[in-house]
């Protein structure tokens, strides 16, 4: 075992949240991986508790027996192995494009971890094998598409297994190789699956838990990301920040509401662009007002999830399982069903939607941003000076609202569904991987729309700032914070004089985001602040 300071040692009990995005995503560098001296043990264990069933001549699903409705069909001992290399080929029938490699190391991961608990029955030579691919970077190709959520990620599982055996397609060093031509080049060799092991690898829900993890996290960043755009857009309209105030929110103490009003609060902290408290105009409309109160709900959504995950990354998942009694060795082989993915369905329904509610408000903002009217004449209208030679942002609040719409769709959740399966013996399923492809969309679309927002606030300060459209003068600072975010979207933005070509500025504002280049400025000039 190569153990090295960069270690993840699994045990099926202890895997983290960080972790998975470490290996998932190598930064800073793809931690090596290996199992725990205790997983050995207890794996090795249940793994001769299967050898011992088949010797007794018990009958076990998916042992001795056939898979789903087929659970009646006593398989002879000879054609055991036959068996759990059949459930590989015929489960392996996915459809769609094929999972990133992010995602697909965190799959492999998940599912390698919920093995080391010792409940599977897997060997560990074939556990080990996993890891191998792991370490060293043979990403079997798994199709989107196919699971139902229950018996768990059955058709995505299986096409990671396939590389196991030395079949299927996986990357490698770049290259799209036969999966034994992937092992081959990484001198690792296929195994020939034993009694139980093909359905322990295909039985349990660690692609849907895979891609939660993922989304959750990209959640995580995104609603800071909402409420940096908020409150720059709050800045460009020449809000107030009276409704942030402390005491407002200490009446309604719902935890993430306040401390999302903190954060607004630091973010605007010194700014001058915002609207004196004894100003007439006592109170901005409900996308600037109600910034915690929505960003708050959203944010208690992103926690939820997480939680939720968090169990799921060190729970057994796959059926039946075995359990050994420590006094008397006894075996017992129990059919249940933690495959059953309900909890991450709705969790991620639930994220899923909560982040629409996210993109409704910011384009709600991009419409004031450029409709004068609404915004009372702060800005020009369509954030342009030469209006009707010039569109100005007039189309980028199109495609907002076209991805904001389309989210309303997307939101529909998945977890309310279910269609029977396996001549009704599998009658209800969670459809947990229609909800986690869903939520991957609406995260994508919600990334542009404040991809969008962004633009168009970092454009109105210029107009208050540079054009004389409100009387801030050129030495006005914005917030501690937002100065940071204007500044690095400045960097690669320049302020539309005249109408251009906005999609490569709108993609360049998105990949700000999604490499984490804009929090990491504004999180580097809080904590300077902080500091000084």
């Amino acid at each position: 075992m190569n153990i090295t300071a960069k270690t993840i040692l699994l045990d099926g009990s202890s895997l983290q949240y960080k972790q998975v995005l470490e290996v998932a995503y190598g930064k800073p560098g793809r931690p090596n991986l290996a199992l725990s001296q205790e997983a050995q043990r207890k794996v090795a264990r249940a793994a001769d508790a299967v050898q011992t069933l088949l010797k007794r001549g018990t009958i076990a699903y998916g042992i001795t027996t056939g898979f789903g409705a087929f659970k009646d069909r006593a398989i002879p001992l000879d054609q055991v192995e036959q068996l759990q290399r059949n459930i590989i080929l015929s489960h392996a029938v996915g459809t769609g494009n094929k999972f990133d490699t992010a995602t697909t190391r965190a799959i492999m991961l998940i599912r390698a971890n919920t093995l080391a608990r010792g409940h599977s029955g897997i060997r560990l030579a074939t556990l080990q094998l996993l890891l191998d691919m792991l370490n060293a970077g043979i990403h079997p190709l798994i199709p989107e598409k196919g699971s139902l959520g229950a018996s768990g990620d059955l058709a995505p599982l299986a096409h990671m297994s396939l590389v196991v055996i030395g079949e299927g397609q996986a990357e490698y060093q770049g290259e799209i190789l036969p999966g034994i031509e992937a092992l081959k080049r990484a001198s690792l060799k296929p195994v020939t699956l034993a009694a139980k092991e093909g359905l322990a690898l295909t039985n349990g829900t660690s692609v849907m838990c895979a891609v939660g993890v993922l989304q959750t996290a990209r959640a995580e960043q995104m609603s800071q990301v909402a409420d940096i755009a908020g409150c720059l857009s709050l800045e460009a309209l020449h809000g107030t920040e009276l409704a942030y105030d402390e005491r407002i929110h200490n009446l309604r103490p719902f935890p993430r509401q306040q401390d999302c009003a903190v954060y607004l609060r630091k973010l605007l902290q010194g700014s001058q662009f915002t609207r004196d408290h004894n100003s007439l105009d006592v109170q901005d409309a409900y996308t600037l007002r109600c910034i915690p109160q929505v960003h708050g709900a959203v944010r208690d959504a992103i926690a939820y999830a997480r939680w939720v995950f968090e169990i799921e990354l060190n729970a057994v998942t796959d059926n039946p399982l075995i359990f050994i009694d420590n006094d008397t060795n006894e075996i017992n082989v129990l059919s249940g069903g933690n495959f059953h993915g309900e909890p991450l369905a709705i969790a991620m329904d639930y994220l899923a939607f909560s982040m629409s509610e996210l993109g409704n408000i910011s384009e709600r903002r991009i419409m004031r941003l450029t409709d004068e009217c609404s915004n009372t004449h702060v800005l020009p209208a369509f954030l342009t000076r030469a209006g009707g030679l010039n569109s100005g942002f007039m189309i980028l609040q199109y495609t907002a609202a076209a991805l904001a719409s389309e989210n309303k769709v997307l939101s529909h959740p998945a977890s309310v569904d279910t269609i029977p399966t396996s001549a009704n013996v599998e009658d209800h399923v969670s459809m947990g991987m229609t909800a986690a492809l869903k939520l991957v969309s609406i995260l994508n679309n919600v990334e542009h729309i404040l991809s969008i927002e962004l633009m168009a606030a970092a454009q109105g300060i210029d107009f208050r700032r540079t054009h004389g459209i409100f009387a801030a003068g050129d030495r006005a600072r914005l917030g501690n914070g937002t100065s940071a975010a204007y500044e690095i979207i400045r960097q690669y933005i320049p302020f539309i004089e005249v109408d251009s070509f906005m999609a490569g500025y709108v993609e360049k504002v998105h990949e700000l985001i999604s490499s984490q280049e804009l929090t990491s400025a504004v999180n580097v000039r809080l904590s300077t602040i902080d500091a000084s």
